[in-house]
């Protein structure tokens, strides 16, 4: 049996850890070590592999200190060798890792490199999606973008999405904002609200509940076209996640 254990860090990231029942462990996007070393002394784990989903610092920084401890391998996309990787992977590889098969789906957009990790029920998928949100475009295209959420769309709708940061509710505002009267998105919103309040887990989503809340899943939905004024043409539909994402990029809570 595997379990899994979400780490806050930094600011607002998320650092994930899967466990077998032998207290061997693999850690996705450590971008620091101590809360990584402080946990895996509290549930007598050991590291036996790091994944690397892409090379930003917040995702890799704590790639040295967790070696010095465990000097173990470390996957990720030809874009983490600076940061670390030794293990090289790209778009329909698999690996075997604690008996788990993983496998290897390129997500270019956020970055060029960009990789996720699907072994159902779990999907590592860095800062491609968020709950209600997508990641910041910062070398691919929009369209390229478009192509990586759907690629994650095409996924079982149990999928558990672990994501690399905690934007819930501030995605969660936007999307109300382009479809105020979608009652599911009005709820959730409602409910993370407590959640948070309470100090509750509120990580993973599902791919089930993001089709529904998501605005980058929605961009086909007539409501959301409505909202931005755009109607695409037949296999365009990438340009309305185009303008949603521009104005996410803008949007600022009140």
């Amino acid at each position: 049996m595997m379990n899994l254990i979400s780490i806050s860090a930094l600011t607002d990231n998320y650092i994930w850890i899967l466990y077998n029942d032998h207290q061997e462990c693999l850690v996705i996007d450590p971008g620091e070590a101590i809360p990584v070393l402080q946990t895996l002394s509290t549930n007598k784990l050991r590291l036996t592999s790091i994944l690397l989903t892409h090379h930003h610092d917040d995702h890799v920084c704590g790639v040295p200190m967790l070696l010095q401890y465990f000097p173990v391998s470390v996957y990720g996309p030809q874009e983490t060798i600076k940061q670390g990787a030794n293990i090289i992977l790209k778009e329909g590889d698999n690996i075997t890792l604690l008996d788990i098969n993983f496998d290897i789906l390129s997500f270019p957009g956020h970055t060029l490199g960009h990789i996720g990790y699907y072994s159902d029920p779990w999907l590592f998928c860095g800062d491609t999606i968020f709950s209600a949100g997508c990641g910041k475009i910062f070398e691919g295209t929009p369209k390229q973008m478009y192509e990586s959420c759907q690629k994650i769309n095409k996924l079982s709708p149990n999928t558990l999405i672990c994501s690399g940061h905690e934007y819930t509710l501030v995605n969660l505002a936007f999307a109300a904002s382009l479809l105020p009267d979608n009652n599911v998105i009005n709820s959730y919103q409602l409910d993370m609200q407590q959640l948070i309040i309470q100090k509750k887990q509120i990580q993973p989503s599902t791919l089930y509940l993001e089709r529904l809340i998501n605005p980058f899943f929605l961009c086909h939905d007539l409501n959301l076209q409505k909202a931005i004024n755009f109607y695409p043409k037949l296999g365009e539909t990438w340009k309305v996640f185009s303008i949603v994402r521009q104005k996410r990029d803008q949007f600022k809570l009140n």
